[in-house]
């Protein structure tokens, strides 16, 4: 997202500087942010701009800004009101002029209240709040993540999977997904690098994944309860290829549109 916001921008031509808030050592965490000079602490032998600096004219976007120890958090503050940097080591400041993209998995409020997050900076940088809901809650996406992570991975890894089967797709939309995106690309990395194939197959995916989604397969004798339950899941199956548009779907399975109105209220599909 905030790539997105940054190369459709009039800032496109800067740097985009993503930096992992948590990522950095403390000790360190105000020489990355804004630089030093030569000769300010053990080991600085030459002078170096900091990730503000190197962002000017761009975007940096700082991930998990919630890490942030408070000695920074004020320092950060001044960035953000004045415009201007001060070196590690130097006695002057330098303007810069980036657009800061701020993220966090935590609850900054809360992270107020218990006196971890400076409330000056929490209003300072919450100006225009964009709130990503996890993957789980939007299930539409995950089909258009994975074709992009297959072409990613054919690509990386001289691979040549150019779909995942229905089956696979099926799992992959019923899982919980509590590592989001990130979980989701790295089992579709998994997956190219496991198939033998051109489709993505169930087999592909960790054991516990596919053990974790409830098998409505009947494993009984009787064909008639074995084909209802077949007969409820391509239809569950239509419906979501085709956004619940009953019409298309009922052309998807060859059959009339008030045969499958019924069948819609006969297996109690909402």
């Amino acid at each position: 997202m905030a790539k997105g916001i940054h190369f459709s921008s009039e800032r496109a031509k800067g740097s985009f500087v993503p930096v992992n808030c948590g990522g950095i050592p403390e000790n360190l965490l105000e020489s990355e942010f804004f630089g030093h000079v030569k000769g300010s602490f053990t080991g600085a032998d030459r002078n170096k701009t900091g990730l503000f600096e190197d962002a000017c004219q761009g975007t940096i976007f700082l991930d998990e800004i919630g890490e942030l120890p408070l000695s920074l958090q004020v320092k950060l503050l001044r960035v953000l009101q004045e415009g201007e940097i001060r070196q590690v080591g130097s006695s002057k400041t330098k303007k810069v002029n980036a657009r800061v993209i701020a993220a966090t998995a935590k609850n900054l409020e809360d992270e107020i209240a218990r006196g971890n997050f400076r409330e000056d900076l929490f209003y300072r940088i919450n100006v225009m709040p964009i709130k990503l809901p996890p993957l789980r809650d939007r299930v539409q996406d995950i089909s258009l993540l994975c074709k992009h992570f297959l072409k990613r991975f054919n690509k990386s890894l001289g691979k040549d999977v150019m779909s995942i089967s229905s089956d696979a797709m099926a799992i992959l939309l019923k899982h919980q997904w509590p590592g989001n995106v990130r979980e989701l690309e790295n089992i579709v990395e998994r997956g190219v690098i496991l198939s033998e194939t051109e489709k993505f197959m169930p087999e592909c995916l960790p054991n516990e994944l596919v053990a974790g989604i409830k098998n409505d397969f009947y494993d009984g004798d009787s064909l008639k309860k074995s084909q209802k339950i077949l007969e409820k899941r391509m239809i569950i199956r239509a419906l979501e290829k085709t956004q619940g548009n009953r019409t298309h779907a009922a052309r998807r399975l060859e059959i009339s549109h008030p045969s499958l109105l019924s069948k819609i209220k006969a297996y109690g599909i909402k």
